[in-house]
């Protein structure tokens, strides 16, 4: 299996856009479509499996790498390759993946080959936002990921699709013109797009610290938007409430929280440092504004937008915690957050096709008609919460731990408090949704439990939060390989007082193959 390694992530990228090329060549028949879109999303999980697999923790750097000149000038490279930051995050898309096609199984029932055509485009975008280590290769990827989301809300939005779409492309196109003018100012005075290339000098004192600071902002707007972070996150609600189930699932986080990590931390150290404080604090209100609105939502696609927001700003605080023990949990918790939420989008999905209602206090009573769809609902919810033994609890506790310990403890109280909210808007949500009266529009309504397509996936993502819950360590041991954050300082203005010191108390990272070369 050692030979498909210089070629795995080629094969990962070109599977998804291979299958929605032969769903746009075919006739648009009966289920024709979604099979096509099932077989190729499995097909190009278990293709993301041989990363962990063959994956050598023993070994520092980047991995399954691929080097390939593609355009001379400008000097754009085919450079792609995973480390123990990326890797898992590949895999993690690989997995929504069949979970997506799963729960647009029913939802979509007209122009089914274009659905499942873009929603294969948009997979490939994904995996080439997490593989690539040239930053136009990135930023290609970065841009292809819009298209086809935008599209799709736009087509498929349950009451105003084209303004929900029209507004989430606008917030998430907008701040890539900077970053495109950042990535675009650091090749005029380097040479080179190559990530290595570019996290040395940024960090060896050769670029002036004044424009790499205005560079370093753009790159952070562009990613902190489509996280999002507050007070950035004017997109989510209207974008939850119109998006298909299987785009909801990956709209927010994943892409925006990498990024942060990759690109703006690790090409510039110091000035992360700078700004990390208002990071800081923007992340804790967002993780209290997130979850007071979550408490008083009525419709639950609403609801599961603001707690995104507050579990996504746990997430950022993590990161510019400036932790080793910090960035591992941040990166662990994006995975267990995916896990969780596309269980429970998946639930919610089935609900709103069985009762044609997304209002909360529509339901109840739910738990004697739908009795498996209540056990796994309650699972994912203890898990999302952060119950002991299940993936939600590990990340939690870690992040909050280490901001205690390492950042600042007036914070991680304030975090704390937005964790126990949490707690109470999701177990709320249960109670009304599953164990109140039964309302009168369940009891109208005669329907079938979870079906064995929704089973079949529903019980491994359970499988897996119990899993993550016990043995942690299966994940972290690789992403501990990856993670590098810069040693946090004590206060802003020291923070500040090391860029006027042009970066000189940054360690230069160990020299790399693509230095060594230049």
């Amino acid at each position: 299996m050692s030979a498909f390694d210089p070629i795995i992530l080629t094969l990962i990228l070109l599977v998804p856009l291979a299958g929605a090329i032969l769903i746009a060549l075919l006739p648009d028949r009966a289920k024709l479509p979604n099979w096509i879109a099932l077989i190729t999303t499995l097909f190009t999980f278990l293709l993301t499996l041989h990363l962990p697999a063959h994956f050598n923790t023993g070994q520092p750097g980047f991995q399954f790498e691929r080097n390939i000149p593609w355009i001379e000038s400008p000097a754009i490279f085919y450079h792609v390759g995973v480390d123990g930051l990326s890797l898992w995050l590949v895999v993690l898309v690989g997995l929504l993946a069949p979970v997506g096609v799963v729960a647009s199984w029913n939802a979509i029932q007209t122009r089914r080959k274009v659905y499942y055509a873009l929603f294969l485009v948009q997979q490939t975008a994904m995996f080439g936002v997490f593989i690539s280590l040239d930053l136009m290769l990135y930023y290609g990827f970065w841009e292809l990921s819009l298209v086809p989301m935008a599209i799709l809300i736009a087509m498929y939005g349950r009451k105003d699709g084209p303004r929900a779409a029209l507004k989430f492309f606008l917030f998430t196109f907008i701040p890539s013109a900077p970053l495109l003018v950042a990535i675009l100012w650091l090749y005029a005075k380097t040479g080179t797009f190559n990530f290595a290339d570019l996290q040395y000098q940024t960090a060896s004192g050769v670029l002036p610290a004044s424009a790499l600071y205005w560079v370093a902002l753009a790159f952070l707007f562009a990613f902190a938007v489509k996280v999002p972070v507050f007070p950035l996150h004017g997109w989510l609600a209207d974008t939850y409430s119109e998006a298909p189930v299987a785009l909801a699932m990956v709209v927010a986080g994943k892409l925006g929280l990498y990024s942060m990590i990759r690109f703006h931390v690790g090409l510039f150290p110091a000035q992360a440092r700078a700004i990390a404080p208002l990071l800081i604090a923007l992340a804790v209100i967002g993780i209290l504004y997130g979850a007071c609105l979550a408490l008083i939502q009525r419709d639950f696609w609403r609801l599961m937008a603001f707690a995104a927001l507050s579990h996504l700003s746990l997430i950022v605080l993590a990161i510019y915690g400036l932790t080793f023990l910090g960035w591992a949990s941040g990166v662990y918790q994006i995975l267990s957050h995916g896990v969780v939420d596309a269980a429970l989008f998946l639930l919610l999905g089935a609900l709103e096709i069985r009762f044609a209602s997304t209002a909360i206090n529509s339901y109840g009573g739910l738990a004697a008609k739908l009795p498996h769809a209540a056990t796994y609902f309650v699972i994912a919810s203890l898990a999302m919460i952060g119950l002991p033994m299940l993936s939600g609890f590990v990340g939690e506790f870690i992040i909050l731990s280490s901001t205690f310990a390492g950042v600042s403890r007036p914070w991680a109280v304030a975090a704390t408090v937005g964790v126990i909210l949490g707690a109470a808007y999701m177990l709320s949500l249960v109670q009304k949704i599953f164990y109140g009266p039964e309302s009168a529009q369940t009891a109208s309504k005669p329907s079938a439990d979870l079906r064995f397509r929704e089973l079949a996936i529903l019980t491994p993502l359970v499988v897996l939060m119990l899993v993550m819950g016990l043995a942690p360590d299966l994940w972290l041991n690789t992403i501990r390989t990856g993670v590098h954050p810069p040693q946090a300082v004590e206060s802003p203005q020291q923070s500040l007082q090391q860029i006027d010191q042009n970066s000189s108390a940054t360690p230069s990272p160990t020299p790399t193959s693509s230095e060594a070369q230049r």
